[in-house]
């Protein structure tokens, strides 16, 4: 062959240029007298002679050294193959470029140099703290980090939060994550950060302490999201968790107050509207049946006087057939009404006049009230 070392010094570009005695660059001498370019076969046989002190027998051909290279070759493609996970997924990428993602199992790819795997983990949940660092001594009490916190209110006052976002990689575009995040908790602090100062912004500071939080922190986690998916950050953003909301410490005390006078304001307000729902249905009631009965008396009043008129149209009638008659009779039932509820005393002036007895009149007896009946008869000196 053309570079074994029995060619004589010769190479396929015919004789070594020159007659100098100068050495190429890759032996021990420095260039050529004349200029020339290295002779390629000679670098390839001093290779050679170089690579028979390394192999046992002394000697070795041509062959031999192309089945040494193919060995290596192979021992070299098998270093390849790798094994992702079920947590991971595996990152392909020959020169760089990112070629393709790889589930659980074994799995190849060109090794090194030209070929390269990346395995992020896609199934740890990971949680950036905003607004305070927490200690690794469970005694000991979290740090707050001011800068952080404090947030402004839709309505101007100023909210101490603290908050974690829960994250992990998204195993769909986990090559997002890989190529596009060079600093991931970075990157999700700033927007976790971001998104709960725009939310805060559109609330009032009493909704956002009592009655909102849950929803602060699902809006919270929806923006990041969105926002994270525009960046192709490959992140999943699992929860929002709120871990304190209160005033700053220099206001908190005045905040108290302030928040227990309303709350007593509203105790009062709803005190009156629960009085004013049992006194108001009440008086309609009273003013109701009132109503009512003035309806009925009038209702009465009409029936009665219509009754008279109509009895009196047929006295009347009678009246005029027999006036004697009807005079006696009126006279005798008007007397009936008069005497029939009261006491009577009856005195027989025939009986004075026949027996000469002078009457005797009780005016104490006269001046009771009358007796219940059944008790006239243990009343003495009853006289009539």
């Amino acid at each position: 062959m053309p570079w074994s070392n029995q060619s004589g010094g010769g190479g396929p570009w015919g004789q070594r240029g020159g007659s100098g005695g100068g050495k190429s660059p890759w032996g021990s001498g420095g260039p050529q007298g004349n200029g020339a370019p290295p002779d390629l076969e000679d670098i390839l046989r001093r290779s050679q002679d170089r690579l028979k002190n390394f192999i046992p027998g002394g000697s070795m051909g041509g062959k031999g050294l192309i089945a040494l290279l193919l060995g290596a070759i192979v021992i070299w493609l098998l270093t390849g193959f790798y094994t992702v996970r079920p947590s991971e997924v595996g990152i392909n990428m020959i020169f760089g470029k990112y070629t393709g993602t790889t589930g659980e199992g074994l799995r190849y790819n060109l090794p090194y140099p030209i070929g390269r795997v990346l395995k992020p983990n896609v199934t740890e949940q990971q949680r950036i703290e905003v607004g305070y660092r927490s200690s690794a001594n469970a005694q000991q009490r979290s740090r707050d980090v001011i800068e952080e916190s404090l947030m402004l209110t839709g309505d101007e006052n100023i909210v101490d939060i603290d908050f974690d976002a829960v994250w992990q990689v998204n195993a769909a575009r986990a090559q997002d994550f890989v190529f596009n995040l060079q600093n991931p908790e970075g990157t999700i602090k700033a927007v976790a950060e971001s998104a709960m100062r725009e939310v805060i912004g559109r609330r009032n500071i009493q909704a956002v302490l009592t009655t909102e939080q849950a929803s602060v922190a699902q809006e919270v986690r929806q923006i990041m999201q969105e926002a994270l998916d525009a960046y192709g950050a490959g992140v999943l953003i699992n929860v929002v968790q709120m871990q304190a909301v209160q005033p700053p410490a220099d206001v908190k005390q005045a905040f108290f107050d302030v928040n227990a006078a309303q709350q007593d304001a509203v105790r009062v307000q709803n005190e009156a509207e629960t009085f004013a729902s049992q006194v108001v249905p009440k008086a309609r009631g009273e003013a109701s049946q009132t109503v009512q009965q003035a309806e009925g008396y009038r209702e009465q009043s009409v029936a009665d006087a219509s009754g008279q008129a109509s009895r009196f149209q047929q006295v009347y009638a009678e009246y005029r057939k027999a006036p004697a008659i009807s005079r006696e009779r009126i006279f005798l039932e008007t007397m009936e009404r008069v005497y029939g509820g009261i006491d009577k005393i009856i005195i027989d002036q025939n009986g004075q006049n026949g027996q000469n007895v002078v009457p005797f009149l009780p005016l104490n007896e006269l001046q009771r009230p009358a007796l219940q009946p059944g008790a006239a008869a243990t009343q003495p000196g009853a006289t009539r």
